[in-house]
């Protein structure tokens, strides 16, 4: 049904995300109790499921929409990304947990671990289609979705640090996280990850070379990838959110841009398909009772994350960043930096293994906040970022 109106929904403050979270809020138990997820077992255990499975196909075509090019010409500033201002997000995210709720240290930074990252999930629609085409920068759009990809795998290694620290003693948490976490959890999942990426190019060339494979067949084979990566991770038990992007970005690598253009677009329409489920499954299970224990506290962090967590650091990072030319830019890129599936698929993991209901409470909390704030905002900023560089475009040629 959302799909029927989806062009007129592209141009209104009511994007499919934030409809959808408002569905799931309708058919829950608060209100006409159709579905209680609840009902159907574990809710944490349903929840991480649903957001790996969605991670795992909105991963794929993060990377198909990069070009190739992109990350070899632009390795010093994704690293600056994906490294210093990751670090300083965790950082100021973790203070303001531990100030605004009074929780302990680290529990407030496993916390700010889970709603560090960029979505790539909730990030798509922003830097997608042709609005975005049209008044967004080409080299922002694809600094946005290198970092919502890569960051969602790295945020791995911040979440289980204060994990382990809290659920182990302190010297025997440092050495599993520096043996288990950094290099089998990451590092094996990466290059595993990019070994499937790699042999799945190939094999799709060869097909190609013998005239074997229909053009419909590279979408499924596109999503079967997906699939696959999700499997090989837990197969592994390794960081199979890290191991999808790897294998998504090795196969843009070896295969053309011009070659995977359908498989992009195929690629979104299959993205939604399954982002708008999760989107209404999350609204059917908000801890309602959960947020008036928090208070006015968990409103003003919400506000807090959103306004603090990323613009300062882009805006700090700006001269470091050859392609993010305005400060208009970079609190675009600092303003539009979602909490969604990725914080899902985290705070439902460790919400299991810790058994802290709080972090369900402060994490959904922000997620939801995220969704309602980057979703009305989604479509009026991303037109007053053009007006605003074709304005000073066109005082520097005057």
């Amino acid at each position: 049904m959302l799909g029927l109106g989806s062009k007129r929904l592209s141009r209104s403050l009511l994007p499919p995300t934030l409809l959808a979270l408002a569905i799931g809020v309708l058919v829950g138990p608060e209100v006409f109790n159709l579905i209680d997820a609840e009902a159907t077992g574990d809710r944490a255990t349903l929840m991480e499921k649903a957001a790996r499975l969605t991670l795992g196909i909105g991963l794929v075509g993060v990377a198909l929409r990069i070009p190739g090019s992109y990350p070899r010409q632009n390795w010093r500033e994704m690293l600056l990304l994906i490294g210093l201002a990751m670090v300083l997000m965790w950082a100021i995210s973790t203070a303001l947990v531990f100030l605004i709720l009074g929780l302990p240290f680290w529990m407030a930074a496993l916390i700010g671990a889970i709603i560090t990252p960029t979505d790539p999930v909730a990030a798509s629609p922003i830097v997608t289609g042709q609005e975005a085409k049209e008044n967004i920068p080409e080299p922002i759009r694809h600094a946005i979705s290198f970092e919502s990809g890569a960051n969602d795998g790295l945020g791995y290694l911040f979440v289980f640090l204060p994990f382990l620290i809290l659920t182990r003693p302190e010297g025997e948490a440092l050495i599993h996280w520096l043996t288990k976490t950094l290099l089998w959890d990451v590092g094996v999942a990466t290059l595993f990850g990019l070994a499937i990426g790699y042999g799945a190019a190939r094999l799709l060339q060869a097909a190609e070379r013998r005239d074997a494979i229909k053009s419909e067949w590279r979408l499924v084979y596109t999503v079967a990838l997906a699939l696959l990566a999700v499997g090989a991770g837990r197969l592994i038990k390794s960081d199979e959110v890290l191991l999808v992007f790897a294998a998504g970005a090795m196969f843009t690598q070896v295969i053309s841009q011009d070659d995977r253009q359908n498989e992009e677009h195929g690629q979104e329409a299959v993205n939604r398909f399954f982002a708008i489920p999760i989107f209404i499954m999350l609204g059917t299970v908000l801890p309602w009772k959960g947020w008036l224990d928090l208070g006015w506290s968990g409103l003003l962090l919400v506000v807090a994350v959103l306004l603090l967590r990323r613009p300062p650091v882009l805006l700090l990072l700006r001269p470091f960043l050859r392609d993010v030319h305005t400060p208009s830019e970079a609190l675009f890129m600092g303003w539009f930096g979602p909490i969604a599936v990725a914080a899902i698929y985290y705070a439902s993991l460790m919400e299991h293994r810790t058994g802290e209901p709080v972090i369900w409470h402060a994490v959904s909390l922000a997620i939801c906040g995220s969704v309602v704030a980057h979703g009305i905002t989604g479509a009026p900023l991303t037109r007053a970022l053009g007006r605003r560089l074709g304005q000073q475009k066109a005082g520097s040629e005057g």
